[in-house]
């Protein structure tokens, strides 16, 4: 009895774990739709987790978007990548909220914006308006929903920090309801040896295991055979109602015998820590098959505060002639269950799979600067610019430098620098230092030049040459032709793209004076809006610049006609 009573406080104190401090009829909806959600706080992405819900826009932009309480903006940034157009509204109980991938903000946000940028003559403007400046009420429009910035399609970005802190926190915490009866899935389970002499399954490298679903709901591992210490991992997701999506979970425990050593839940975490998901996934892992593993405990260079309970860091040490069951718990927010049990029998078994060594020349100190000479270029790594120790690739070639590859991750910026004393000066106009993929085709790294040193800062490793640029960018109308009335327009249209170095400025004036275009760089297009600015002639010549990062440039110039 006192088993089953532990068990149901253990189960429901997931639900409840440290939310009893996040207001919960303090703030409305962000929208008036039913929430269902594309992305869930703390997810797993690219070199991050996600910061905010992703929340559907029934595939449509322009659904109005609310302040979800009193407040005044104090954060305002448009920019072609990221977030796109967002807004941070700061309330008086101590959170902001952030609103990203908007459409357009409203009439006032609006109107109140473009004159920074018409002053600045940018479309990419950030600003921080004096608080009380623009102030809103709960329930007003502030914003139209939208696929600005880095996002693949309509949907809202939403977000609610610690105005003090910045740390962002999950929103489903201020009592934002989302239908999700479903419990997490588990794809995929792995045993890792992580000491010198431990064995999994006959392997010395990680190794999957197999697992069944039970009649009860819950998965039973196939009996690992292992000694030494060893670690656990696996691939898994959640999916709420009404939606498809793949979004991440929210808690993790791991039980060794009934007791915790690995409980960790996507609550809060600050930005500053945030890359620190590459010590949480398997990266190696992730670099080959680009998927990503969790891995049950802590790996070297895990500064992460998401932990509640780790217990020898969440390692198992098994011992020849014991055995152990552990458990995988794994929960969503509204405390949907997958559980996983995996029973481990101490025995070493004959080595089937030996360790694979991966020796090379250099050998990386993480918390040391390194220095390295790969003839036509250098390689500087600062200190801790990776999570551990291992022993690096680097490779000389005629015209290339390989520093590695992609399946290790660099948390710091680490500089390239090549010399191109043997270009003429002309030349060095229209080279850039350029990362090659794995079919060879170069793509743009900043390029910082100074003479015959060009030089660039990164975090990703692999192969960098010098490429050459000569192509200029296309400029051509998309929604008008040559001497055209456009009386009924609502906007002006152009596409814009360059197939190397890519897109660096573009500037447009109409009659000789500046115009704001709006650049979407994910369909190559500039827009204007017609209702910027009210035109005193008919005829009007338009005059488009574009250039691309090494300063070829292309000139359009067009009349229309408008009344």
């Amino acid at each position: 009895m006192g088993k089953v009573i532990f068990g149901l406080l253990l189960f429901f104190s997931i639900g409840i774990h440290a939310q009893e401090n996040y207001p919960k009829d303090a703030f409305r909806s962000p929208m008036d739709i039913p929430l269902i959600l594309a992305g869930t706080f703390g997810e797993l992405r690219s070199n991050h987790f996600h910061s905010g819900m992703d929340i559907k826009t029934q595939q449509r932009q322009g659904l109005p978007i609310h302040a979800i309480g009193d407040g005044t903006i104090t954060r305002i940034k448009i920019s072609h990548w990221g977030y796109g157009k967002v807004l941070y509204l700061a309330h008086p109980n101590g959170f902001t909220s952030v609103y990203g991938h908007l459409q357009k903000f409203s009439p006032k946000i609006e109107e109140y914006i473009k004159k920074i940028q018409y002053k600045k003559k940018s479309y990419e403007v950030e600003v921080f308006p004096d608080y009380g400046e623009v102030s809103v009420k709960k329930g007003d429009i502030i914003a139209y929903g939208g696929n600005t910035g880095s996002s693949s399609g309509p949907h809202l970005h939403f977000e609610i920090r610690s105005s003090i802190s910045e740390k962002p926190t999950n929103p489903l915490l201020y009592g934002y309801e989302v239908r999700d009866a479903t419990d997490p899935t588990l794809v995929k389970l792995y045993g890792y040896p992580l000491s010198d002499d431990a064995v999994v399954n006959q392997s010395e490298e990680k190794i999957g295991i197999n697992f069944t679903r039970q009649e009860d709901g819950t998965y039973l591992a196939d009996k690992v055979m292992a000694a030494g210490t060893i670690g656990l991992g696996f691939i898994g997701f959640d999916r709420q109602d009404m939606a498809a999506n793949r979004n991440g979970v929210y808690s993790v425990q791991q039980l060794v015998n009934g007791k915790v050593y690995t409980d960790y839940d996507f609550e809060t975490f600050s930005f500053t820590e945030t890359r620190y998901l590459n010590t949480l996934i398997d990266y190696e892992h992730y670099g080959k098959y680009r998927q990503k593993i969790q891995q049950c405990f802590k790996a070297p260079g895990n500064r992460l505060s998401i932990y509640n309970t780790l217990h020898n860091d969440g390692k198992i040490v098994v011992r020849e002639g014991l055995t152990y069951n552990v458990e995988i718990l794994i929960r969503d927010y509204k405390g949907n269950l997958t559980k996983l049990v995996v029973p481990i029998e101490g025995k070493k078994e004959p080595v089937k799979i030996e360790k694979e060594e991966r020796k090379t020349d250099t050998y990386v100190v993480a918390k040391k600067p390194n220095n390295y000479d790969l003839g036509i270029a250098k390689v500087y790594f600062p200190s801790n610019t990776f999570y551990n120790d291992f022993y690096i690739d680097l490779k000389k070639g005629n015209d290339t430098v390989t520093i590695h590859n992609s399946t290790v991750p660099a948390h710091r910026n680490f500089t390239i620098t090549f010399d191109a004393s043997k270009y003429s000066q002309e030349e060095r106009k229209q080279l850039f230092i350029a990362r090659l993929d794995k079919n060879l085709r170069p793509s743009y790294a900043s390029t910082y030049k100074r003479g015959t040193t060009f030089t660039t800062r990164t975090r990703n490793l692999g192969t960098y040459t010098l490429a050459k640029d000569t192509i200029a960018p296309k400029v051509y109308s998309k929604n008008f032709k040559e001497d055209q009335w456009l009386t009924n327009y609502r906007y002006l249209s152009l596409r814009i793209s360059d197939d190397l170095s890519g897109i660096d400025s573009y500037t447009a004036t109409l009659n000789g004076e500046w115009i704001l275009m709006e650049y979407e760089p994910k369909t190559n297009t500039i827009t204007y809006n017609f209702d910027d600015k009210i035109l005193d002639k008919s005829q009007c010549k338009l005059k488009v610049v574009v250039t691309d990062n090494v300063g070829n440039s292309t000139t359009l110039e067009t009349n229309f006609y408008r009344k």
